[in-house]
Order: C-alpha cells, then structure tokens, then sequence
C-alpha cells in the first residue's frame, strides 16, 4: 500500500484528478455564466444587440464565426483560472512530491 501511495504522489496523479474533477465540475457553471452574462456584456460593448457567439463574417460565401470562438476563449480562460486558483488556495498543489532519487 506504501508503494501504491508514493506512485501516487510522485507521478502528479493527485494534481491531474482534482484538475479533471475540478474543471468537470464547474463546466456548466461557467458555460452558464458567459452565455448568460459576459457575452451579452461583451456583445453589447461591440454593438451587437443578439448573443456574441451569433457575431460572424462571410469570405468568399463561408461563413467564419468569429464570435463563437470568443466565446469558446472566454469560457475556456474562466475554466481555467478556477481550477489554479482553487487547487492554489485549497493547497493540494503541495499534495504531490518529488521522486526520490535512486542511488
């Protein structure tokens, strides 16, 4: 079991599954908060009166939907400083330790 514990904790295992559970956990509130919030917010600082992730431009007949790719930035950058900053005020970034060096 001692052995079983220490991979653990030498391979970073804990940091990548609190981050996993973490970042799984949150996803529908943040998709929440920028669909429902920031992205009006933001489409109405542009001068968009419909959603943001609606905001687009056509090149030669394609339609590039440049607004829906702000919004995939916003929710991933919300995501993401979640995540650091709850694993960094949770102090489970000092769970994980060093691997012993073998003489």
């Amino acid at each position: 079991m001692k052995g079983f514990l220490n991979f653990i904790r030498e391979q970073g295992v804990m940091g990548l599954a609190v981050g996993f559970i973490l970042g799984g956990a949150i996803s529908k509130v943040v998709a929440s908060l920028v669909t429902d919030i920031i992205n009006p917010l933001v489409g109405i600082l542009l001068g968009f009166t419909d959603s943001l992730a609606d905001a687009s431009f056509w090149i030669l007949g394609k339609q590039i939907m440049w607004g829906h790719f702000l919004s995939v930035l916003i929710d991933f950058g919300i995501i993401a400083a979640v995540v650091y900053f709850g694993v960094h005020g949770l102090g489970l970034d000092k769970i994980d330790k060093p691997k012993e060096k073998k003489k």
